[in-house]
């Protein structure tokens, strides 16, 4: 394969080697980078089943298995699919790893609040996967060809763990996990920190510039004009409440 630019149905490229896809549940969003040693995989969909079909999907892609997994946040539908991926890095938050080893049944709980069946939810919440190589604040990872991506902790907003992926390039990529949402009002759960989250996407704004792609975890790519309104919309709103 030329990278990301001509694979299976439903990934869409973003810039050399760098490419996406909405999935039909929940419009998640999951990233793919791809290097000359090292494919990472950002995100993993609500199921174990689904993570099948990524991980499938990625090898008709690029011929190559997905070898890293960066991980957004601990949210069901971007973590349950993880276990269908044998043998390779994953990487979060330092704190999502305490947050996946009490979450368990309050996962699978969510997971069927939003509609994934009892025995799928069920069969992710016994499997999880939870990060063997974590972040605190940034870290570079090399996937080989002159490819490095930061993942970094932009700051507590979404929850208090939320990790980004910065792809540098033309464009730059920015992927932003639940900080970012384009498919519906951003959501701000028990774990969410709202007075943190302004400050994080200027944070990620930062980092991408004004010409970066930025890739919300779930609807379409936006830039950062867009970033920045969601910005004064979260400043305003958690000002109000």
């Amino acid at each position: 394969m030329d990278t990301a630019e001509s694979g299976a149905d439903g990934w869409e490229h973003l810039a050399p080697g760098v490419a996406r896809r909405r999935l039909a549940f929940l419009d998640v969003t999951i990233g793919l980078v791809v290097g000359d040693e090292g494919v990472l995989l950002v995100d993993t969909g609500s199921t174990v089943a689904e993570g099948a079909r990524l991980r499938l999907q990625v090898l008709e892609l690029t011929g190559r298995p997905v070898t890293h997994i960066a991980l957004t946040h601990g949210h069901f539908d971007h973590v349950f699919g993880t276990a269908a991926f044998g043998g390779v890095r994953v990487y979060g938050h330092r704190a999502l790893d305490g947050c996946l080893a009490r979450g368990h049944d309050a996962l699978r709980e969510d997971a069927v609040a939003y509609g994934v069946g009892p025995g799928p939810a069920a069969e992710a919440a016994a499997a999880l996967v939870r990060p063997d190589r974590l972040v605190d604040e940034a870290y570079e990872l090399d996937l080989g060809g002159g490819r490095t991506v930061t993942l970094f902790h932009p700051g507590t907003g979404h929850t208090t763990h939320d990790l980004a992926v910065h792809v540098p390039g033309t464009p730059a990529v920015v992927f932003c996990g639940d900080l970012v949402e384009e498919s519906g009002e951003p959501q701000a759960g028990p774990d969410a920190d709202p007075a943190g989250w302004p400050a994080a996407l200027d944070r990620l704004l930062a980092v991408g510039g004004g010409t970066a792609v930025y890739v919300p975890g779930h609807g379409a790519a936006v830039d950062a004009r867009f970033v920045r309104a969601q910005r004064d919309a979260l400043t305003a709103r958690f000002a109000a409440s």
